[in-house]
């Protein structure tokens, strides 16, 4: 036994792949690339022993081995490679068993590459629900692979499971003969590639025919000689591939019928399938999933403000205590007006954020999701998206890295470079903070109908306008960039399901901590560096505007007069100096020089914009200030122009506006490098959201100051 065999687990979209993974490592698991790819792989380790730990490799889900996509293509390329680096000891094959007909497909193929195979027949449950029986041991004996009952969302069967695969690891067996044996069909072809290629198996030299181009272990002259054998026996690689599978449908069909028991009278829907008839209705399921979203939103803000209400006193107390309690001095100032401030700024919306993601992993979990992007597939279309790019665009809302990552899946170029440059436009978890407070500045909190909270109204709003401005700019795309491929959609739909309360609470823990530790780590670093340059400046300028201040504002009280010193100290700091050099340019967007430092330093991450002001307000006031929230400083501070509140109406809005369309993530941009492999797409990408943003931002507040 070698000192860590390698188990791949392999399966359809939906046959409970992921689940049966996290079953097996738990805890033990990493993320990292393909060797050789730049694509994200989930593994781990299985203690399949009290000696022994095997290491688990999570395939991307596939319909067959033949790739639609480039997630698809790494599971072939494995497969087909016994040289790669992750080619599997043993493949368990997870399938679903309520729809074994199908799922057998990708089995059949995976066995007759040669690769030591386990069928996990996943699902039991769903199939006795839907009034199906399947006799794993007669199935066992027609495809003569060990077939293992499980149940990959309770654990049940890991025991069968793991005796199964330490079997096939220390003495693998292969069924009797290939499911579809292409000599029956092409043998002249076949012999030809085995002996040119040092081939030993009938099926995977058939692959060498047929998917050499898309092969990355194949050199050029390799592929160069492939190309001559097609040519030689005038081989018809379409014709071939239909064929084979059809071949492959009538003898599963004659294996489901031996070992698959259906009670059920013919054409009787399942109570999954009475349910999609009206949530995959074209009036109807429209209208359900505009309610749907119109409740997490006003959970987002009726059940969270408890939550953040009590965090933003405790920060804001936490601040004044340390205040009072440590020397005066530039450190107190720094970790007071500068570290904690701007991590406050952050943590203040954590409540928000595990809302916003509780709600999705339960829509996910009962399976409601997959029914939205079916919906969602109609509109895609008619603006030149493939119905794939649902997947992305409902994952921006969480955040645009592994939305624009997720693109992988779509097989045409086209419809997935016009996806990747519209994603970001999608709001994301960065953008919640700053909306949640400038909405919470201008929105009245008041009911609608008695139940619907305004606030609640105003945040579905943005989400919407960020939606409907990617469909868009996905048609102006798709205007300018022209091609003949074309792209489909097929879409798995689960069963519904109970939410795994442990797999919800782990997904909110993941988001939450990933969103405060990303976030935490750049807003720290950029708060230090903001807190020294804006309080420290150009020579003795800040001391000049203290005595200033002074000499004008004799008659002041000693409150405003600490006030007003303080706000002209910030104004002749660094940050201050770069604030009013940039005003011109935002000024006509209703900004000052405050909110300009916080649109610079946001540029490396939106959430930051929030950090930054509460940074930048600290600073900016009296020490009598040390208790007050960020929220009551935004609402405190005062336009010097007209003596009135900054943070009017005109100003909220073109902010939010400036922010549901501005690319400000360095991170997506370097996620557009990396799938694009090019710097043009995201300077495309840069300009055209930053434009989009200036010029709507500024009708915004010129339509409403």
């Amino acid at each position: 036994m070698k000192l860590s065999p390698i188990i791949a687990l392999v399966g359809n979209p939906n046959a409970g792949k992921s689940s049966l993974f996290n079953q097996l490592t738990g805890l033990r698991q990493k993320t990292g690339n393909f060797p050789g790819v730049t694509m994200d792989k989930k593994s781990g380790t299985w203690p399949i022993d009290t000696q022994n730990t095997v290491t688990v490799i999570d395939l991307p889900g596939v319909y067959s081995i033949y790739p639609k996509s480039l997630d698809e293509q790494i599971v072939t390329d494995i497969l087909a490679n016994p040289n790669h680096p992750d080619y599997p000891d043993v493949a368990v094959v997870v399938v679903d068993a309520s729809n074994l007909h199908r799922n057998l497909l990708l089995f059949t193929q995976v066995a007759d590459l040669g690769v030591p195979t386990v069928l996990a027949l996943n699902m039991l449950d769903v199939a006795h629900q839907q009034t199906k029986t399947v006799n794993a041991v007669r199935l066992a004996m027609r495809l003569g692979v060990p077939v293992v009952r499980i149940n990959a969302r309770t654990g049940e069967g890991l025991d069968h499971l793991k005796k199964a695969v330490l079997e096939q690891i220390h003495a693998p067996t292969l069924p009797g003969k290939l499911f579809f044996d292409p000599v029956d069909d092409a043998a002249a072809l076949i012999a030809d590639t085995k002996a040119q290629y040092q081939l030993n198996n009938n099926y995977l030299a058939l692959q060498y025919i047929i998917q050499h181009d898309g092969f990355s272990f194949l050199n050029q002259p390799q592929r160069v000689g492939l190309d001559a054998i097609i040519d030689k026996y005038q081989f018809s690689e379409p014709t071939f591939q239909a064929g084979e599978t059809i071949t492959r449908y009538k003898r599963i069909a004659t294996v489901v019928a031996e070992v698959v028991v259906d009670q059920r009278p013919a054409n009787q829907p399942t109570w999954s399938q009475k349910f999609d008839r009206i949530l995959l209705h074209p009036i109807w399921g429209y209208a359900i999933f505009g309610f749907v979203l119109l409740l997490i939103f006003q959970a987002i803000f009726a059940w969270a403000q408890p939550f953040m209400d009590a965090i933003d006193t405790g920060v804001a107390w936490l601040n004044g205590q340390l205040k009072e309690s440590l020397p005066a001095g530039p450190l107190t100032d720094l970790l007071t007006d500068g570290i904690l401030a701007g991590i406050g700024g952050i943590l203040v919306f954590i409540p928000q954020i595990a809302f916003l993601f509780l709600l999705i992993a339960l829509l996910e979990e009962s399976g409601y999701m997959s029914r939205v992007m079916v919906i969602m597939d109609r509109i895609m279309r008619k603006f030149g998206l493939n119905g794939r790019s649902v997947v992305p665009l409902i994952s921006g809302v969480a955040c645009a890295v592994p939305a624009i990552m997720a693109t992988r899946s779509i097989g045409t170029r086209r419809d997935r470079l016009i996806t990747i440059l519209v994603t970001p436009l999608m709001s994301c978890s960065a953008r919640l903070p700053i909306y949640t407070i400038l909405i919470a500045l201008v929105v009245p909190s008041q009911r609608v109908l008695g139940v619907f909270n305004l606030q609640g109204f105003a945040l579905m709003s943005l989400y919407l306008l960020g939606l409907i401005s990617a469909l868009l700019a996905a048609y102006v795309l798709k205007l300018l960039l022209k091609t003949k491929e074309r792209g489909y959609f097929i879409m798995e739909l689960p069963t519904f399901k109970l939410p795994r309360w442990n797999h919800v609470g782990l997904t909110v823990w993941e988001s939450v901590r990933a969103f405060v530790w990303e976030a935490g780590r750049v807003i720290l670093a950029i708060s230090i560096v903001l807190w020294v340059l804006a309080s420290y400046g150009p020579s003795n300028s800040m001391d000049q505007a203290e005595t200033r201040v002074r000499q004008q504002n004799s008659a002041l009280s000693s409150e405003k007069l600490q006030n007003r010193i303080a706000s002209e100290r910030l104004e002749s700091s660094y940050a201050g100096n770069f604030g009013h050099f940039i005003e011109p340019v935002i000024r006509p967007l209703g900004y000052d020089w405050k909110i300009g430092i916080a649109l610079l330093s946001s540029f490396a991450a939106r959430e930051v914009f929030v950090g930054t002001m509460s940074t930048i307000y600290s600073i900016g006031s009296g020490a009598d200030d040390t208790g007050v929230t960020i929220r009551e400083r935004l609402r405190q501070e005062k336009n010097p122009e007209t003596g009135g509140p900054m943070y009017t109406p005109a100003l909220a809005w073109s902010l939010l506006i400036f922010y549901v369309f501005a690319m400000m993530c360095m991170s997506t941009l370097a996620a557009t490098q990396r799938e694009t492999k090019s710097w043009k797409w995201p300077a495309v990408q840069l300009v055209y959201m930053m434009a989009l943003a200036y010029v709507a931002a500024f009708a915004t507040y010129q339509l409403m100051k």
